[in-house]
C-alpha cells in the first residue's frame, strides 16, 4: 500500500474504548473509519451518528466480506476476541485486537498461526508499551541511563457488580488474570528487555455471582534478575485505575496514567515523547504504520505471545490450589 492511499478500517464494537479508537483514527491523516459494527443494528446507528461514521451493521462476516475495508480493529468484549481475530486474518483484512488477544493460550496460539500463515498485519492493544509516560522509561533503559530493579504496580478497580467502563450492565465477565494482568505482564518484559523466567500468584476467594476471583497477586522474574510485584483488585472502592512505581539503579519513577513523577513525586514532561500524548492514538498510528510499510508492528502477535504463554502457566497454578 502507498503512502497517499487511504486505509479504510472498520471499527467493531460500540463502547467506551470503541469512541477511544473512533476518536483516535480520525486524528490520523489517511485513514478513513469506514463502517462500525454493533451488538444491534441500532446501536451501530447510533454510535456511528456520534462518531460521524457512514455505515453502520451487527454482522462482523458482512464488514469482512467487503472488498473496500482494509483493516479492522476490535473494541468488542473479550470472550469475542480470539474468533474475530481469527475471521479478519482468515477475510485477508489486517487487525488490531483489543488486549487480551484471547482468554486461553490455545486460541492465542491459534491467531498466531493464522498470522503468520497470512502474512497480514496482526496487532493486539497492548497500550502501555505506547504511553508516552512509559516510553520515557523505556528510552532511558535503552540509553543505558536507568537499570529497572523492581516494578511495583497496583491495579485496582470496583466491580462487585457486572458493569462496564461506562458503569452499563455488561453481558460477560471481565477477569483479572487474562485481561487486566496482561497489560503488566507483557510491558514488564518489554521495558527491562528480559524474558519472564518464573511466575507465581495467588488468588483470594470466588466471588459466587461473577464467578471471578475478585483480588489476585502475581510476582514475576526476569532473566537479567529484575522482579516484578502486581497487585490487582475488583474490591477496591478508590482511588482506580493502574499505578506503576518503576525502582532502578539510579532513580524512582511513578507513571499515573499518563503522567510521571519522579519518586519525590516531581512531575517528568512527557510531552515531547511523541506526537500525541493519546496512548490508544499511538498504538492506533503504529497499526496505520505497519500495514502502509508492510512489516510487522511493535505489539504484534508474535511479540506479545510470551505474555499469553506467562497467563496460561499462572493459569495453571492457580487451578492447582484451587483443586487441590
Amino acid at each position: 500500500m502507498t503512502d497517499d492511499q487511504t486505509v479504510r478500517i472498520a471499527l467493531a464494537g460500540g463502547g467506551a474504548f470503541g469512541a477511544k479508537h473512533a476518536a483516535a483514527l480520525k486524528r490520523i491523516k489517511g485513514v478513513e473509519v469506514a463502517a462500525v459494527v454493533s451488538s444491534s443494528l441500532e446501536s451501530g446507528r447510533k454510535f456511528a451518528a456520534e462518531q460521524g461514521i457512514d455505515r453502520a451493521y451487527a454482522d462482523l462476516d458482512e464488514v469482512l466480506a467487503m472488498d473496500d475495508i482494509d483493516a479492522v480493529v476490535l473494541a468488542t468484549p473479550t470472550p469475542m476476541h480470539a474468533a474475530q481475530t481469527l475471521a479478519c486474518l482468515e477475510a485477508g483484512k489486517h487487525v488490531q485486537t483489543e488486549i487480551p488477544l484471547a482468554a486461553s493460550l490455545a486460541d492465542a496460539e491459534a491467531c498466531l498461526e493464522a498470522q503468520r500463515r497470512t502474512g497480514l498485519v496482526a496487532m493486539v492493544g497492548h497500550t502501555r508499551r505506547f504511553n508516552p509516560s512509559h516510553q520515557w522509561v523505556r528510552r532511558q533503559v535503552q540509553a543505558g541511563d536507568f537499570s529497572i530493579q523492581q516494578m511495583d504496580v497496583q491495579t485496582y478497580f470496583f466491580r462487585r457488580t457486572n458493569r462496564n467502563a461506562l458503569g452499563e450492565p455488561r453481558s460477560w465477565t471481565d477477569h483479572l488474570l487474562w485481561h487486566h494482568a496482561a497489560h503488566t505482564v507483557d510491558l514488564f518484559a518489554y521495558q527491562t528487555g528480559s524474558p519472564i523466567v518464573r511466575a507465581n500468584a495467588m488468588q483470594g476467594p470466588i466471588h459466587p455471582e461473577l464467578g471471578i476471583a475478585m483480588d489476585m497477586s502475581i510476582q514475576l522474574r526476569a532473566e537479567n534478575g529484575a522482579l516484578c510485584t502486581l497487585s490487582l483488585s475488583f474490591n477496591n472502592d478508590g482511588p482506580l485505575g493502574t499505578f506503576f512505581r518503576y525502582i532502578g539503579d539510579t532513580g524512582t519513577y511513578l507513571a499515573r496514567y499518563d503522567d510521571l513523577f519522579t519518586g519525590k513525586d516531581q512531575p517528568i514532561d512527557v510531552s515531547g515523547v511523541d506526537i500525541s500524548l493519546d496512548g490508544i492514538e499511538l498504538q492506533d498510528r503504529e497499526f496505520v504504520a505497519a500495514i502502509r510499510e508492510g512489516r510487522e508492528p511493535d505489539s504484534s502477535i508474535a511479540q506479545v505471545m510470551p505474555c499469553y504463554r506467562t497467563l496460561a502457566d499462572l493459569e495453571t497454578q492457580l487451578d492447582a490450589v484451587a483443586g487441590g
